[in-house]
């Protein structure tokens, strides 16, 4: 069983009609999350918009939320995520707004419900640093980008 994310809607009155996240199969890793938006929202090729949803939450200690694109609006219209994926601390308790890019060729509406995003719960580690002189050979050692092969 997963941790429990308390879920909290800002503006209960205005926006009972957006669905709260949820899970969209019983073995799905992300929970989808809707547009909050009062108008549709024209994203034209190229433009970032950031999309409210309309609520906030509070994660456990330990976790963090990722906020991912949809596969379906990345390949369908070229919309994704712009900082993907985005990352909601655990002691964030502001909106959640989703940075949404249009990288397709034309432009995207948005419309007030949408599913515009997912966001995938996880455990967060955290590394202690330890300063050394030198660090130890690999194979690969300090070979860049394309170092091994395309």
């Amino acid at each position: 069983m997963g941790p429990v994310l308390k879920i909290c809607r800002l503006k209960p009155e205005q926006n009972s009609d957006i669905p709260l996240p949820r899970y969209m199969s019983s073995q799905a890793s992300g929970m989808d999350l809707h547009a909050a938006v009062e108008d549709t929202l024209i994203i034209s090729p190229g433009e970032i918009a950031l999309v409210p949803t309309g609520i906030a939450i509070a994660l456990p200690e330990g976790f963090e939320a990722q906020i991912r694109p949809r596969s379906g609006l990345a390949v369908k219209y070229g919309i994704s995520v712009i900082n993907s994926p985005g990352s909601v601390d655990a002691d964030y308790r502001g909106e959640i707004k989703v940075a949404l890019v249009n990288l397709g060729k034309e432009p995207y509406h948005i419309r007030r419900g949408d599913r515009i995003a997912q966001m995938v719960i996880q455990k967060v580690y955290r590394a202690r640093l330890e300063p050394v002189d030198s660090l130890d050979k690999t194979g690969r050692n300090n070979g860049g980008f394309g170092h091994t092969g395309m």
